[in-house]
């Protein structure tokens, strides 16, 4: 028992890398902007969170460097995609490229560096609990703001005013232009805002998750996030699920190598993606419902006056 609750603890903590970026990506698609451009995204945060950390020792300092970085260069693909016009899809990849390359050359000097030491956190009386106590209530409090950034989202897109016009940007961006609300800047304000979410799961890995710096330690997580936004059908409900999901699938094969499954580690290793690639096809078979639920606008360019 004890060991399927170090999994459960252990499936929250992963899953809360992929919940923060999918919601961040969310809030790009639901704008009609589709970002492929995450895992570099995440990389060159993760390096500057975890910079951050290691020169101010302050752990809010490096989130708050995370989100910077990402919220930066999700503006430099806002502005290349949203006033330029270039292909949503072809800048994605590019910033994807980038962010490797770059996020490699700044963290050579930083591969052997140690963070001070991390603090436990565990919430009083709850974390007493048996089982369940170490698993739910000794998270990092990321892992349950992850939690609250889904219902803040969730009010925010279907309650709220602001989230209205948000979605209506990304249904049809020629109407809401019609009524008079600047549909690039609410765009841009989207991909920002997408970007510093990206940007804080990001510095999470580095600064909390696994805290040190490796080349490439994002390790395709951008990409299932960005898959994740698909698969719950564009519903943060179900981007928190989902990634709880994955992060459950990814956190297994450590379990399975721990109780001794003769299984080789490279097979292992490759249940994340195979996962993703199997739900992505099942989800395909039915295009109608994804249609239905996919924001109209997502992916096409947007020009005023045209």
């Amino acid at each position: 028992m004890e060991s399927y609750a170090l999994l459960l603890g252990a499936t929250l903590n992963a899953g809360t890398v992929l919940a923060i970026a999918a919601l961040g990506l969310l809030i790009n698609e639901k704008a009609g902007i589709v970002n492929l451009g995450a895992e570099g995204l995440m990389l060159c945060s993760a390096i500057a969170g975890f910079a951050t950390v290691v020169h101010t020792g302050s752990d809010t300092m490096g989130f708050l460097a995370g989100m910077g970085a990402g919220a930066l260069l999700a503006a430099v693909f806002g502005w290349l995609v949203i006033w330029l016009n270039t292909n949503q899809y072809a800048t994605g990849l590019a910033l994807s490229l980038f962010g490797v390359g770059f996020s490699a050359f700044a963290g050579i000097s930083y591969v052997q560096a140690k963070l001070p030491e991390r603090v436990q956190f565990a919430v009083p009386v709850l974390s007493d609990i048996p089982l369940l106590g170490p698993a739910l209530f000794r998270q990092h409090p990321l892992v349950y703001g992850a939690i609250v950034l889904m219902l803040a989202l969730s009010w925010f897109l279907y309650r709220s005013r602001t989230g209205l016009v948000l979605r209506s940007v990304g249904e049809s961006p020629e109407s809401a232009h019609a009524l008079g609300y600047p549909v690039r800047r609410i765009r841009l304000a989207a991909v920002v805002a997408g970007g510093a979410l990206c940007g804080l799961a990001g510095a999470f890995i580095s600064i909390a998750y696994t805290p040190l710096w490796v080349e490439g330690m994002v390790a395709g997580r951008g990409w299932i996030a960005l898959a994740l936004t698909t698969f719950a059908t564009w519903r943060p409900a179900r981007v928190l699920l989902g990634a709880y999901l994955f992060g459950g699938v990814t956190m297994l094969q450590f379990h399975l190598q721990g109780v001794g499954v003769n299984v080789p580690s490279q097979v292992l290793s490759m249940l994340p993606y195979v996962a993703t690639i199997v739900v992505l096809a099942l989800i395909s078979r039915n295009p109608a419902w994804i249609r239905i639920n996919m924001p109209a606008s997502l992916g096409k360019p947007f020009h005023p006056g045209a």
